[in-house]
C-alpha cells in the first residue's frame, strides 16, 4: 500500500502536522512516517507568467502591444523556490503516492497556492482537503478525522483564480499604458489604486478646508455649569457673532431656573468578536502597530504559539457547533491573568449563547478570532504577543458578559428664554467593561458628579464665558481609519442601492489589506508621518490622470462582491473574467486622453556587473564555493543541484545587514555570537547568535536571543 502525501503551506506548519501524524524521519524537503509523507510549499511556488513568456517581444513596453489579454493565462515557477517545487512534483506524481491531502491555509489564497501547484505538475491523484481554524494538536487531529473532498472547494478555487488573473490583467495593462504615456514608472492595481485614492481625497479635503468661526456660551450657576444649546436643533455652536454677543449681553448678572431634569437608562452590549480588520484597527489605535505587524503577530500566535484561531478571517461570529468548545476554552484560560473573569462566567447559571456570538449565517470560511485555551506561560511571550493575545482573550470573555448600563442625566436651565444644557453619566452596572480598566487603574467611565437640584429652583449666573472658536479640518487617515474605509467601500457612494449591495464587500480582503498599505508606501505614493498616512505628490498626480472607474472604491468593492459570489457558486467565473477583459480595454483606451499632468523623470538604475567574489566553502554541499550577486549569496555548484541560497534581505526584519563581510565570517566559523539586532514586531534591542544550520529550510538561523536591558 502506498503513502498519503500531505502538503502544507510552509515548513513550520508541516512540522506541526508531522508531529501529530508521527512522521519523524527527515527526507529531501519532506518528513516521512509509516502512513504519511508531509511536505510543504514556501508560500507561492507558482505564479502567473510574465508577458514576455507569451512572446519575447512583449518584454519591451510599447503602446502597440496593448492590451495584453492572453486567451489562457500561463503559470510559471517562482525561481527562488523551484527546488521545493521539483520535490513536490516528484512526490505528487510518484507511484508510491496513493492520495494527497491539501493542508495549505484554510482560505482563498491557501486554496490557490495548492491548486496552482497541482495543475502545474499535472497531477491526477485524488485530493482531500484539511480545513482547520486552529493549529493545536486537538484541532489537527479533529481536522484529519473530518477531511473533505477537494471538490467541495472548487468554487473557492475559481474565485481565487479569478482574483489572481484579474489583478494580473488590470495591473499589467494599466501600469504599462500609463508608464508609457507619462514617461514615469507608475504602478497601478485594481485594489491599491482605490486605496490610494481614499487617502488623496482626504488630503484634498484637508488642503481645501476653509475654517469657520463660531461662538459658544458657557454659564456657571453657583454649583454647576451649563452650555448654551438650541434644544430644537440640538446645536450649541453659534455662527453669527452678533447673535452670540446679543445673547451674552442679555444674560449678564441674570439668574436661571431649572425647567427640566431627565434621566435615561442606556444599555451598551459588548462589541462583536474580532475579525482581522478590527484587530488590526484596535492594535493600531492602542499600540501603534501597523496592519502588517499585527497580522504577523497574530499569525505567530496562531501558527507557532497555537494560542489563537485562524487570524485571516472576515467573520465576527462563531458557529452554533462551537458552544460546547467555548465553555472548555473559557475554563482553560490563564488563571493568573483572567481568573476572576473566568470564575464569574463559569459560575453563571447559564452562559449567554445568543446570536451576537453564535450565528451560522454570518460564518463563511472561518469564524471569528478567539483564544484556543491552550496552556501558556505569559512570560514566554514577547510584549507584542502578550498585547495581541490579551486583546483577543478579553474580547472573547467580554462577549459573554452582560451589557454596560449607565444613566444619562440632562438638566435644562432657562435664563431670559435661553437654554443651557448640563449633562452627566452615572454608571449603573459596568458589565463587560469590567474587562477594560483604564491605564491609571480607574474606570474609563468615571461618573460625572451632577448637582442635587430640583425643577423650579433658581440659580444666579456667577460667571459667563463667550468663547470664540473655529471649525477644524478632517484628520488625515492613520492605518486604523484607512482599514475601516477599506472594509466599508459602500460609504463612498451616495447610491443607496449600491451602498446596500456593498455592505458586505470592501477593498481587498482582511488578509491582503496590510500588504496593500505597504505596497502604496513602497512604490512612493504614500509616506508615514507619525501614525498618519500622507499621499506624496506622485500619488496625488496618479489619481488625477486615471479614470474614476479605476480609482473608485465602488468598482473594486463590486469585484470583491463578484468574487464572493463565485466562491458561493452563484456567479459564473467566465462571466466575471469577461467583464475584466472589457474593463482592461477601457483602461487602455482611456489613457489616450490628454492631460497637463507631468511626472518627474526617474533615473534608471545601472548595475555594473563585477566578478563574483569567493566568500568561502559551501556548508551545504561542502564541494562548492559561495559567491555573491546583487541579491543573494549562492553556491557555484547550483547547476549540479546544490540548493544553498541566502537572500541578502533575509535578516532585514531583525535590523541586520547581511553583507559579504558578515557572510565570510559565518562561512568561516559557522556562527557569529552576540550580534546586535532588534525584534521585528516590537523593535526591542537584543543580541543574538547568527548560526548556519544546514538542517533548516532557511539555513541562516537566529538563536539565543537576549533582550538588551536599558540602564
Amino acid at each position: 500500500m502506498g503513502k498519503i502525501l500531505v502538503i502544507a503551506e510552509k515548513p513550520s506548519v508541516a512540522r506541526d502536522i508531522a508531529g501529530v501524524l508521527g512522521a519523524k524521519q527527515k527526507g529531501d524537503g519532506c518528513l516521512i512516517g509509516e502512513e504519511y509523507i508531509i511536505s510543504w510549499a514556501i508560500g507561492h511556488l507558482i505564479t502567473l507568467a510574465n508577458p514576455e513568456e507569451y512572446d519575447p517581444a512583449l518584454k519591451k513596453w510599447t503602446r502597440e502591444s496593448l492590451p495584453i489579454i492572453p486567451g489562457e493565462i500561463k503559470l510559471t515557477p517562482v525561481s527562488r523556490t523551484k527546488s521545493q517545487l521539483n520535490i513536490l512534483k516528484k512526490l505528487m506524481n510518484s507511484k508510491e503516492t496513493d492520495h494527497i491531502i491539501c493542508a495549505t491555509d484554510s482560505g482563498r489564497e491557501g486554496e490557490l497556492i495548492f491548486r496552482y501547484i497541482y495543475d502545474y505538475v499535472k497531477c491526477k491523484k485524488i485530493v482531500s482537503r484539511l480545513w482547520i481554524s486552529s493549529m493545536t494538536q486537538e484541532a489537527i487531529k479533529e481536522g484529519f478525522a473530518n477531511l473533505k473532498p477537494s471538490a467541495e472547494y472548487d468554487n473557492l478555487y475559481k474565485s481565487a483564480k479569478c482574483r489572481s488573473e484579474a489583478d494580473w490583467l488590470v495591473g499589467i495593462n494599466s501600469s504599462r499604458v500609463y508608464t508609457i504615456k507619462y514617461g514615469a514608472l507608475l504602478s497601478i492595481g485594481r485594489v491599491q489604486t482605490p486605496t490610494l485614492n481614499i487617502l488623496v481625497q482626504r488630503h484634498k479635503e484637508i488642503e481645501n478646508f476653509v475654517p469657520k468661526t463660531y461662538w459658544q456660551i458657557k454659564a456657571e450657576f453657583e454649583n454647576y455649569s451649563g452650555l448654551w444649546t438650541d434644544l430644537e436643533n440640538n446645536e450649541n455652536q453659534i455662527f453669527d457673532e452678533e447673535k452670540a454677543s446679543g445673547i451674552y449681553e442679555k444674560l449678564k448678572s441674570k439668574a436661571g431656573e431649572i425647567v427640566d431634569i431627565g434621566v435615561e437608562r442606556k444599555s451598551q452590549p459588548p462589541g462583536l468578536l474580532y475579525d482581522l480588520t478590527l484587530l488590526q484597527r484596535e492594535c493600531n489605535r492602542r499600540f501603534s502597530y501597523s496592519a502588517k505587524n499585527t497580522l504577523q503577530i497574530a499569525q505567530d500566535l496562531y501558527e507557532k504559539r497555537k494560542l489563537i484561531t485562524y487570524p485571516r478571517t472576515d467573520s465576527q461570529y462563531l458557529s452554533d457547533d462551537m458552544k460546547g468548545k467555548c465553555i472548555g476554552t473559557i475554563k482553560n484560560l490563564p488563571k493568573d491573568e483572567y481568573g476572576k473573569f473566568v470564575d464569574y462566567l463559569i459560575n453563571l447559571p447559564k452562559l449567554p449563547m445568543g446570536k451576537r456570538i453564535f450565528n451560522n449565517d454570518k460564518v463563511s470560511d472561518h469564524h471569528a478570532i478567539i483564544p484556543t485555551g491552550k496552556a501558556v506561560n505569559m512570560a514566554s511571550l514577547s510584549q507584542a504577543e502578550r498585547n495581541v493575545y490579551d486583546m483577543v482573550v478579553r474580547k472573547f470573555l467580554a462577549a459573554f458578559y452582560p451589557n454596560y448600563l449607565y444613566d444619562v442625566t440632562k438638566i435644562i436651565t432657562r435664563a431670559e428664554s435661553e437654554d443651557f444644557l448640563t449633562q452627566g453619566n452615572t454608571v449603573v452596572d459596568l458589565g463587560w467593561k469590567e474587562l477594560y480598566p483604564s491605564e491609571k487603574g480607574k474606570n474609563k467611565d468615571e461618573e460625572d458628579i451632577l448637582p442635587n437640584v430640583n425643577v423650579g429652583e433658581k440659580y444666579e449666573i456667577t460667571e459667563l464665558d463667550l468663547q470664540k472658536k473655529e471649525t477644524h479640518p478632517p484628520k488625515p487617515y492613520n492605518e486604523e481609519h484607512l482599514l475601516g474605509a477599506m472594509e466599508n467601500a459602500g460609504r463612498f457612494t451616495d447610491d443607496e442601492a449600491l451602498k446596500e449591495q456593498l455592505k458586505e464587500s470592501g477593498i481587498g480582503t482582511p488578509a491582503t489589506r496590510a500588504a496593500i498599505i505597504e505596497r502604496i508606501i513602497e512604490v512612493g505614493y504614500v509616506t508615514r508621518k507619525g501614525k498618519n498616512l500622507i499621499p506624496t505628490e506622485k500619488g496625488i498626480k496618479l489619481t488625477e490622470i486615471i479614470p474614476e472607474e479605476l480609482k473608485s472604491p465602488e468598482t473594486t468593492g463590486k469585484w470583491e462582491r463578484g468574487l464572493t459570489s463565485i466562491s458561493k457558486g452563484s456567479m459564473d467565473s467566465n462571466r466575471f473574467m469577461e467583464s475584466i477583459g472589457r474593463f482592461v480595454n477601457f483602461i487602455v483606451e482611456n489613457a489616450e486622453k490628454n492631460t497637463s499632468v507631468e511626472f518627474e523623470k526617474e533615473p534608471q538604475k545601472e548595475y555594473k556587473k563585477k566578478p563574483a567574489a569567493k566568500l568561502g566553502k559551501c556548508p551545504l554541499c561542502e564541494n562548492g564555493t559561495v559567491l555573491e550577486n546583487r541579491k543573494a549569496f549562492y553556491c557555484d555548484k547550483w547547476k549540479d543541484g546544490c540548493k544553498f541560497t541566502v537572500w541578502k534581505d533575509s535578516l532585514k526584519p531583525y535590523g541586520i545587514n547581511l553583507d559579504d563581510k558578515l557572510m565570510k565570517n559565518l562561512l568561516k566559523d559557522g556562527k557569529i555570537e552576540k550580534h546586535d539586532m532588534f525584534m521585528p514586531q516590537t523593535k526591542e534591542k537584543c543580541t543574538a547568535d547568527i548560526v548556519i544550520d544546514k538542517d533548516k529550510e532557511n539555513i541562516i538561523q537566529i538563536k539565543n536571543v537576549d533582550r538588551v536591558v536599558s540602564s
